[in-house]
């Protein structure tokens, strides 16, 4: 228990921490990426507004740009000789002072094509840009024609495409941001780094920090495991002379005694629960020794299903056991015949007279599966079952006095079951409406085990 404890504090310590760093480096790379992309599609509207060239083609200036609202003008300010003329541009408002630098227009590598609707190249332009031929620029242009995206990347390359000199040409301009995205990814393996790296260190520090902060619920769960065993042992004492006086006192009475039997049958139901008790408290102790030796579970399943036939029979139940043969696990011997009882018991207590109860053994891979079935009364609810398992836990407590026990039969079956390192369930409706099955899972043994002795089916 305090392990699984400390597991989950480290999964949970660990899960948060993976989230804060995927929300802080994602954010961070995201906004790097958006702000990428948004610098070359301001570009690139400044240079299809201008026919592909920063200010050396003219177009009626515009306050707005219906298509992209997010776009602004910009009037590019030149001298012909005769005097100033401008010509109208637009801007990424988040890029305005650095498209204003007059540096802006010789730090961009672009080009451009115009072609047709049909792919008729009518002229390239790679004057700005020379790691790009004329060639490869068409073969851009052409690939782009087919997509449905006016905008987005072909490598490293953001292009934008429209209509500008006439409704049956298309202008398509590239503008390389190969060195923004080799910083962007350079800035994303680095975080990742970062990040793992980080992660590797919280684990550290929660990993040995976890068990300071366990501490004081272990040692506070090893003294309540501690009381159970010892109070358990000293309460046996006074058991046995209550009993032991309840015997004389019969005998001195020379004729049975209504009160005489209650306590009797308390003082025995007392000293049941007790060595329950100290049983499951040993159970959950990590350095209880366990007798391992190899077991045929087929042998001592059949067993435990004829032990319980006659009881079964009592009470007009049905009892259908379908075990395979030779199936043989490593494990304590005493433990599984106790897991085995505990779950027969269970079975026989809680269906109803004229009931069905279904033992199933088989194996699957590395695993022997047990499956015990019984009919109930009523339909068990799925909350239930998840506490099945738990101390003292009853699904009904009228029931108490009429089926006996003290509902920790289940929690010393998976306490059992854990140590073995297997697994058991509580399933309801499983194979019908009203039934509630059991399902355990434990390793199967090696083939030739060294080491273990082994028990024979006549055992």
């Amino acid at each position: 228990m305090i392990r699984k404890l400390r597991i989950r504090l480290i999964i949970v310590t660990m899960a948060a921490v993976l989230l804060v760093l995927l929300i802080l480096m994602g954010g961070i790379n995201l906004s790097n990426y958006r702000q990428i992309v948004n610098d070359g599609d301001a570009t690139l509207t400044r240079l299809l507004r201008n026919g592909g060239t920063f200010g050396e083609r003219t177009l009626p200036p515009r306050d707005h740009d219906e298509e992209h609202p997010e776009f602004g003008a910009i009037m590019i300010t030149k001298d012909d000789g005769n005097g100033q003329t401008t010509s109208s541009g637009f801007f990424w408002e988040s890029g305005k002072k650095r498209m204003d630098s007059p540096e802006f227009p010789f730090e961009t590598r672009y080009f451009s094509v115009l072609l047709t609707r049909d792919g008729e190249i009518l002229r390239t332009d790679t004057g700005r840009i020379s790691a790009v031929s004329e060639e490869e620029a068409e073969e851009y242009a052409l690939s782009v024609l087919g997509k449905k995206n006016r905008s987005g990347f072909i490598g490293d390359y953001r292009y934008l495409s429209g209509q500008v000199e006439n409704p049956d040409a298309y202008l398509i301009v590239f503008c390389d941001c190969g060195a923004s995205l080799t910083t962007f990814r350079n800035f994303l393996t680095t975080s990742i780094v970062v990040s793992l790296l980080c992660l590797g260190l919280v684990f550290i520090l929660v990993y040995y920090a976890s068990g300071r902060v366990i501490r004081p619920v272990a040692e506070s769960y090893e003294k309540q495991k501690r009381f159970i065993t010892d109070a358990g042992h000293e309460i046996k004492t006074p058991l046995a002379i209550i009993s032991a006086d309840a015997d004389v006192l019969e005998m001195e009475l020379d004729q049975e005694n209504e009160w005489v039997s209650d306590i009797k049958a308390q003082t025995k139901r007392l000293a049941e629960l007790t060595s329950d008790l100290i049983f499951l408290s040993k159970m959950e102790e990590s350095h209880t020794p366990l007798e391992m030796q190899e077991l045929d579970l087929s042998f001592l399943t059949g067993s435990s299903v004829s032990s319980f036939r006659a009881v079964a029979n009592a009470s007009s139940q049905e009892l259908l056991p379908q075990v395979d043969p030779d199936i043989h696990i490593t494990g304590d011997k005493k433990s599984i015949e106790s897991l085995l009882s505990i779950v027969m018991d269970n079975a026989v207590k809680y269906c109803p007279e004229g009931g069905r109860i279904d033992v199933k053994l088989y194996k699957d891979k590395r695993y022997a599966h047990l499956e015990v079935t019984n009919d109930t009364t009523d339909l068990i609810s799925e909350e239930s079952t998840k506490h099945l398992f738990d101390r003292f836990y009853r699904t009904d407590t009228s029931r108490n006095s009429e089926t006996g026990g003290f509902g920790i039969g289940l929690s010393m079956a998976a306490a059992i079951v854990e140590k073995h390192k297997g697994k058991i369930v509580a399933e309801s409706g499983k194979e019908r409406e009203k039934t509630l099955t059991l399902s355990i899972l434990l390793r199967l043994s090696q083939e030739d085990p060294s080491g273990y002795k082994k028990e024979g089916s006549a055992s």
